[in-house]
């Protein structure tokens, strides 16, 4: 496999960071800056990494620190620094304590790599992503949030297991916020193309949509301590390509809205066209009247998220 010359940052070597950072590499994307105020243990994941990589077969580098100056030049931030959720605890419920880490992260990366597109992972996503695009000063066009990907993925599975049917024949799409109000578009859902409400009873639709929406906190409960990492870091993946190969792909991410789908002053997950420059153009969607009822709810449930900044 060829080197890629690209550099992408990943702030947080936690379980999300560490994997996604791992993940870059051993698709050889681009060599990793993994970056974490605890700098032994960036380095020593990334040593780890790094010793894997004969054997998987990449020529990517990766560097553990915690010295800002080594992002510079990045093409992509990714910031997946913050607390993890507990059990019982909701994204919003992260919110004090994430908003000051993601600040500073924000600031130094204004410092250090004034040209990189930054991609939000930490929790609540909306409104880090938000926060982030206020303190850099950034173009909103270079700052948002990996969102409906996930929530998309985690629909599809459960989707599919219920249909005994291939994941890959579900085509799913969730916008609204990345939590307890998402959104799914079930007018938009398709199962090899027909419209997956011929395909399930409402019943069995509804529980679907409940699980996907508490999938999060499944796990955390299941893990007890720390929260998902290997689907995060994989819903990561799509947004980065589509970045470094200007795919222009049509993807659903936390994007901070200027009048789209009459919003503005918040950042919520919806599609956009994703290329070199970063989100190139916000699409906005028909959606079926309760759909629309449910995304301006979530709309509002992250502005008061955002007024606690």
């Amino acid at each position: 496999m060829k080197r890629s010359p690209v550099k992408i940052t990943v702030v947080g070597a936690g379980a999300v960071g560490s994997t996604l950072a791992m993940r870059i590499a051993e698709k050889g994307l681009a060599d990793v800056v993994l970056l974490d105020i605890y700098r032994n243990i960036a380095a020593g994941k990334a040593l780890d990494i790094l010793d894997a990589s004969p054997v998987i077969g990449h020529e990517q580098g990766i560097t553990g620190t915690d010295d800002y100056s080594e992002i510079k030049g990045s093409r992509i931030v990714v910031i997946t620094a913050g607390l993890p959720r507990k059990p019982g605890m909701t994204r919003e419920e992260l919110i004090s304590k994430n908003a000051a880490i993601v600040r500073d992260v924000a600031e130094k990366v204004k410092a250090n790599a004034p040209d990189a597109i930054v991609i939000l992972v930490t929790n609540p996503l909306d409104t880090m992503t938000f926060l982030a695009h206020k303190v850099t000063g950034f173009k909103r066009e270079r700052v948002f949030g990996m969102a409906g990907i996930l929530d998309g993925s985690r629909f599809t599975q459960l989707a599919a297991a219920e249909l005994k049917i291939p994941r890959s024949s579900i085509k799913a799409l969730m916008l609204g916020s990345h939590g307890d109000t998402m959104v799914p578009v079930i007018s938009q859902t398709r199962v090899s193309g027909k419209p997956i409400k011929d395909m399930l009873k409402p019943e069995a639709l509804d529980r679907i949509i409940k699980r996907s929406r508490d999938r999060g906190a499944e796990i955390v409960g299941l893990l007890g301590t720390g929260s998902a990492y290997y689907s995060p870091s994989a819903a990561v993946l799509p947004m980065i390509e589509a970045i470094l190969n200007d795919t222009k792909e049509t993807l659903v991410v936390s994007a901070c809205l200027d009048g789209e789908y009459g919003l503005k002053g918040l950042a919520i997950g919806v599609p956009c066209r994703i290329g070199s420059s970063g989100i190139e153009k916000i699409e906005e969607m028909p959606l079926a009247e309760e759909e629309k009822k449910a995304f301006l709810a979530s709309a509002e449930a992250i502005k008061k998220t955002i007024e606690l900044l």
